[in-house]
């Protein structure tokens, strides 16, 4: 029989009945990934933390900083936990909050999904939100207002798990046994996200003291301290890179970073959700892109990588499984799938050819007929050549270091009135800059704004050569042919 009742019906008792929802924390499934590793030999699976019973892997260090604050007497009945959070760690430690009877503050930066904030709420938490723009020293910052609020609060404690060493020793204490016991020994890469630095300093040194030789990867947002000390800038991913070294963190532990961009985290979140049916949040979405890459570089039917998942998805909603939210950021094409610029360059439709230059040193008189010949109302200006066309079928090598000026039909015209007699004139005594250079690989969406914005033509360019011109006409063709044809 599972369960039974008491005589006062107040006590249950059961082989698997957990005495309250902090006894639910850990033992968190293991599954192997099957689309998103489609044509790696590499095996990939992932520690879903999300399945912790408040929804992420933080879940674990709440409740182990707050029985070691009681132990040491830094927080008593009736006391306040004041933290910075993004919001994981907030719940990992209102839930504990809610079961030992304790009040909470939470400082939240203002990038943080609306939902995570209301999740907060909803287990009767304070939310302070702190712009995020801000050095980390600022008044204003999330940290510093924290630390005010501890100062400022009566029986106010901030476990910051920045600095606590309970961090990373909860995850030397059960993350890293589990993922050792799950896999069998047979783990060889551990790939994490890194905040903190507790998961992945904690899980690590354990693994390596089980065998040496597994190499840990962290995956790092662009703009963290940790990938890019010298260029570090703002990034939407949440809850993983820092500005500063938090002490949970132990560098020595970890083998190897990769960088993954916000775009790259959130189109592998949704990918990760459509695919594999696992409703993550970016920051997964980060280190599933990491773990992807590592699996490539090791290339090994007989390695293991494990990949660990902070959090589910439905604290994004708003955002990242948002669609206009993501076209807003520039993370997803609202053209509908990604338009390359050398896709609109290869399909346009004429007789026009994919490149008209003309030198600096020829004539306003030859540039206006070039205009007119080939009915087009810019051309590139080349330091030395004389005019050089590329046509539709071939190909006259042009450097793009030898484009030093551009022409329009503008310019020209303005400068005709102002002095008739500058049909004899070099080209260079009345050029432009140039136009804006951009990859043949790059996205027309990411290219529109320097079209909108005053520039009437792109130069495009692959492995250093000029191989076309687009103009906004070839963009605007382009999209309402391929409109056209899927209606």
């Amino acid at each position: 029989m599972a369960t039974s009742a008491s005589t006062d019906g107040m006590m249950l008792h059961g082989p698997d009945i957990r005495t309250n929802v902090i006894e639910a924390i850990g033992r968190t499934p293991l599954v192997r990934l099957n689309a998103v590793t489609h044509g790696l030999r590499t095996p990939v699976a992932a520690k879903l933390e999300m399945m912790n019973p408040g929804g992420s892997v933080k879940d674990r260090i709440g409740i182990r900083m707050i029985e070691e604050a009681e132990r040491k007497g830094w927080l008593k009945p009736g006391g306040t936990i004041v933290e910075p959070t993004s919001g994981n760690t907030g719940v990992g430690l209102a839930m504990a909050a809610a079961v030992r009877g304790y009040k909470c503050i939470f400082v939240m930066p203002d990038k943080v999904a609306p939902e995570k904030m209301a999740l907060l709420r909803a287990y009767g938490a304070e939310v302070v939100v702190t712009p995020t723009a801000v050095e980390r020293d600022s008044p204003e910052s999330y940290y510093s207002v924290a630390d005010r609020l501890t100062r400022e609060v009566p029986a106010a404690f901030q476990p910051n798990q920045y600095f606590n060493p309970m961090n990373p020793k909860t995850h030397y204490e059960t993350t890293g046994p589990e993922i050792w016991e799950q896999t069998g020994g047979a783990i060889t890469h551990f790939v994490a996200g890194v905040g903190t630095g507790g998961t992945i300093s904690g899980t690590a040194r354990y693994l390596k003291e089980r065998n040496p030789e597994i190499r840990v990867i962290g995956a790092d947002p662009e703009g963290s301290i940790y990938t890019q000390p010298d260029n570090m800038h703002t990034y939407k991913v949440e809850g993983v890179g820092e500005d500063f070294w938090p002490g949970t963190i132990d560098p020595s532990l970890i083998d190897q970073w990769i960088k993954v961009g916000d775009r790259e985290s959130f189109l592998m979140a949704r990918k990760m959700t459509r695919e594999e049916g696992i409703l993550v949040g970016g920051s997964c979405g980060m280190a599933v892109w990491a773990a992807l890459e590592a699996a490539r570089e090791i290339d090994d039917p007989a390695a293991l990588v494990v990949v660990l998942l902070p959090d589910s998805g439905r604290g994004y909603l708003s955002k990242i499984y948002n669609d206009d939210w993501m076209r807003e950021n520039g993370f997803l094409s609202r053209l509908g799938q990604p338009i390359r610029v050398g896709a609109v360059l290869a399909e346009r439709r004429g007789e026009t050819p994919k490149v008209v230059a003309i030198g600096r040193d020829q004539t306003v008189a030859e540039a206006i007929e070039l205009l007119r010949e080939h009915d087009i109302s810019q051309l590139p200006v080349l330091r030395d050549s004389t005019y050089t066309v590329i046509e539709n079928g071939g190909r006259i090598p042009i450097e793009v270091q030898s484009v030093v000026g551009s022409l329009q039909e503008r310019g020209l015209l303005d400068a005709l009135f102002r002095k008739p007699d500058v049909l004899a004139a070099k080209v260079s005594t009345i050029m432009e800059a140039p136009f804006p250079l951009v990859d043949a690989n790059e996205e027309v969406e990411r290219v529109a704004p320097m079209l909108a914005s005053g520039s009437p033509a792109v130069l495009v360019q692959r492995g250093g050569l000029l191989v076309g011109v687009v103009t906004r006409a070839d963009v605007l063709e382009y999209v309402a042919h391929h409109k056209a044809t899927a209606e």
